[in-house]
């Protein structure tokens, strides 16, 4: 055809002739022929192994290619059929497709890409295809780049589990602290699932790994401690201030308990509403929270030294590296002589991740970045309604939070 050097570059085709072109039912058909040279070195489309002929197949088959304007295109040809020694009898590869695809590289390329980028209904009625085939799409692009070796070189790892749908269905995920990159991650929350990643990272690449931020989930801390014999674990801030603050609402809820008994209406009322006063950081009280504060200081003494306990505690963490640990060391005896049962609880959890602690106040690393990546995920996994599986969750995840993000077709990569 004279105009095949038009055609080819405006439906993303190489490596062919377009022998015919027809349309069928609105629809541009392309017929095209491999070139002589890889018509006679078939390869295996499951490894991609060169294969010897092993009979023509079913005839012709079609994939679907990007639209050229309004136009709807798809592109036929001859699918024979290859013996592979690893695979047996499959059908050979074709240099425009991925392998069990019935569309283009470049169809798919550019669904992962606005998959990252835009909405639901934006991808399905652009590209006129239907959701759930956006996630198989998906996970054949994340899986066509799994020869980048998305592990390689992790020294400061972060690890969490985040929930993504209901029923108790979680993911846990692996992020990459100096690249802020989300490297792996699988369903479930607990050992099992986590000893696959390190199964996939191996033991060399495992003694190398010298930080790890997590919570205090016991199935992260002991796998961490059996599979990274060099590493330091760092307890995330954010939980462990979670238990003083908690400690400081039981407190709250006692001392409401104990005014109400006296029958003071007025002062358990103003009690029961400071919750979120005496949690609240202290610059950014309003001016009524602040009187409100006032009333606190001057009407129940031990409901504000609770408050001062909890923020000594905050100021733990802001602290100098050189004065953290002394500082928390204060903490822990104001705590035994303050004679508060909630907060002796949460004393008593603090000395028992002490190391951890310590190791956060001296590396400075905490689980911030991945809790900021499972707000992603969240609102990752509210688009992937629709999706039969987790797995085209995660590959959607992959292409929007880790390293290697998907480029329009045409387009250069950035970097």
């Amino acid at each position: 055809m004279r105009n095949s050097t038009i055609l080819k570059p405006l439906v993303g085709v190489d490596k062919v002739t377009i022998t015919s072109a027809h349309h069928e039912q609105g629809t541009l058909i392309l017929q095209v022929r491999l070139y002589v040279r890889d018509a006679t070195n078939l390869r295996c489309s499951q490894c991609e192994k060169r294969c010897p002929r092993y009979d023509q197949g079913s005839g012709y088959r079609r994939w679907r290619a990007l639209d050229s304007g309004t136009q709807r295109v798809e592109i036929e040809a001859q699918a024979p059929r290859v013996i592979c020694a690893e695979h047996g009898v499959r059908v050979a590869l074709v240099p425009w497709a991925r392998a069990g695809s019935g569309f283009t590289r470049d169809f798919e390329d550019q669904v992962a890409w606005l998959a990252t980028q835009s909405s639901k209904v934006a991808v399905t009625e652009l590209m006129r295809i239907g959701w759930r085939t956006v996630g198989r799409i998906i996970s054949r692009v994340v899986a066509d780049g799994a020869s980048i070796d998305r592990l390689d070189g992790l020294k400061r790892i972060g690890i969490d589990e985040t929930s993504y749908r209901k029923g108790h269905r979680y993911l846990t995920a692996v992020v990459d602290h100096d690249t802020g990159h989300l490297v792996w991650a699988a369903p479930g929350h607990d050992s099992a699932t986590l000893n696959k990643f390190f199964d996939l990272l191996g033991p060399e690449r495992s003694a190398k790994i010298e930080l790890v931020s997590a919570d205090a989930a016991n199935w992260i801390r002991s796998t961490v401690k059996a599979r990274c014999p060099n590493v330091t674990q760092c307890m995330d801030p954010f939980h462990v201030v979670t238990w003083v603050t908690d400690a400081l609402d039981e407190v709250r809820r006692e001392e409401w308990r104990k005014v109400r008994a006296t029958g003071d209406k007025a002062l358990a009322k103003d009690i029961k509403g400071t919750r979120y006063v005496l949690l609240k950081n202290p610059k950014n009280l309003t001016e009524k929270q602040k009187t409100t504060m006032a009333s606190i200081v001057k009407a129940n003494g031990p409901l504000h030294r609770a408050y001062l306990i909890k923020e000594q505690f905050r100021a733990v963490f802001q602290a100098a590296r050189g004065d953290a640990k002394a500082l928390l060391d204060q903490w822990l005896a104001w705590v035994s002589r303050a004679q508060f049962p909630a907060f002796t609880k949460a004393a008593a959890s603090i000395k028992k991740h002490r190391a951890e602690i310590d190791a956060v106040l001296e590396h400075r690393l905490s689980n911030a970045r991945v809790e900021s990546m499972n707000t992603k995920l969240k609102l990752i996994s509210r688009r992937a309604f629709g999706f039969h599986g987790p797995e085209a969750l995660i590959a959607l995840a992959m292409l929007s939070l880790g390293r290697e993000r998907p480029t329009l077709p045409g387009r250069m990569k950035a970097g």
